[in-house]
């Protein structure tokens, strides 16, 4: 616990890399292993005839449940069964139990790679694991076999699937009884690991070499891992503020460029409607001139729907004077050749015409038109001088 301690209060030293806050339920993981143990040393064995040290092997199988606090450095609980088995003399075979024994050890655990060359924003394909705690040992076969354990080692992992949330490693690993065995007369192999003092001593260890396969569940960032930060330097966040700022700029011309037009646009709008709401000139008999005219946009013969209840106002007049009869004149501004001005003039009438046939369903024969071609003698505006204009020839 207090290798733990240690590394985690230097884990901000060692991490390199900036990553998301770690949560308290993320970067968890569960596993499986298995594999075989043996004595480490044949010194105690020798002498009485028995297998050699790596001779004979128990099988063994485990769980393990962790936790990285960091991109380095993290907490293991681990858990293994010694298993039977049948070699002659075989020190593991002391008992007539299948499970032979079983430890608990907490580790911590050290990802050597990120640790000396950083993390690159996800798990290499290939990383090696320091790992080392304290844990207790049970024999199940014998009374009082209890002891206190510690077990180092290295795992050699291989990350995949398509978010690394699969570790499979190759774990070698030295587990040393260091006190607490009870004697047994009619077991060697325990008075042996029970030995004297609080020890680390090869002739009271265990070599194991495990497979195995762990599930990283997934965390708060949206990955089964660690996570990038995106950090901006302040060279970066001034250029950044620089484009805004200008970007401001830019929207307040465009602003005030539009409150421009806008008031532009309202003059021309109160030019154009006094020019409407101002009276026709006479060009033929006063009395004969109606008031209403169709005003057109330069170069164009299609009457605006705003010009059309002009038109409807004449359609009016006609369906109360039953006999009246209109003609209707159309004119052009002096802009453009004299031919073009004469034809424009013809279709301005002409259109004036066809709404008040079509839509307003007056006979086509009490209405005449004209086109007069070009003037700048209506209007003092140039452009009003676009227009056609009403007669009832009546009168």
């Amino acid at each position: 616990m207090l290798f733990a301690a240690a590394a985690i209060a230097v884990s901000a030293s060692a991490q390199r890399t900036a990553v998301t806050a770690n949560k308290a339920g993320d970067n968890f993981y569960v596993g499986l292993h298995g594999g075989a143990a043996t004595i480490l040393t044949n010194k105690n064995f020798e002498s009485h005839g028995k297998e050699k040290a790596f001779s004979a092997y128990a099988a063994q199988a485990g769980v393990r449940v962790g936790k990285n606090f960091t991109t380095v450095f993290g907490l293991a609980l681990d858990g293994n069964f010694y298993f039977k088995n049948h070699y002659h003399n075989c020190p593991f075979k002391i008992g007539k139990t299948f499970i032979q024994a079983f430890d608990v050890d907490l580790l911590g655990t050290a990802n050597l790679m990120n640790l000396f060359a950083g993390y690159k924003g996800e798990p290499r394909t290939f990383e090696v694991i320091a790992l080392g705690g304290f844990g207790w040992t049970h024999v199940t076969a014998l009374k009082k076999a209890n002891g206190i354990n510690s077990k180092v080692g290295f795992d050699f992992a291989f990350n995949f699937g398509c978010k690394k949330q699969w570790q499979a490693y190759i774990e070698p690993s030295l587990v040393y009884q260091l006190q607490g065995f009870g004697s047994d007369e009619s077991n060697e192999f325990v008075n042996i690991m029970r030995g004297s003092g609080f020890q680390f001593n090869s002739n009271k260890a265990l070599f194991s070499l495990n497979a195995g396969i762990n599930y990283k569940f997934g965390t708060s960032n949206g990955t089964h891992n660690f996570a990038k930060e995106q950090l901006r330097d302040q060279a970066e966040i001034d250029a950044l503020n620089a484009k805004l700022n200008a970007a401001q700029s830019e929207a307040n011309a465009a602003k005030a460029n539009s409150t421009s037009l806008d008031s532009k646009l309202a003059e021309l709008q109160k030019a154009l409607n006094d020019c409407m709401n101002k009276p026709a000139p006479v060009v033929e008999k006063a009395k004969a001139n109606l008031q209403p005219s169709v005003v057109f946009k330069q170069g164009k013969s299609v009457v605006e729907r705003s010009q059309e209840a002009n038109l409807e106002m004449i359609a009016k007049y006609m369906k109360n004077n039953k006999d009246a009869k209109i003609k209707i004149s159309g004119y052009a501004s002096p802009e453009g050749s004299k031919e073009l001005n004469q034809k424009l003039s013809e279709k301005r009438a002409e259109a004036c015409k066809n709404i008040l046939v079509k839509k307003y369903k007056i006979a086509a024969d009490r209405l005449q038109t004209e086109g007069l071609g070009a003037t700048d003698k209506l209007f003092d505006e140039v452009e009003f001088n676009r227009v056609a204009l009403f007669n009832d020839v009546t009168k």
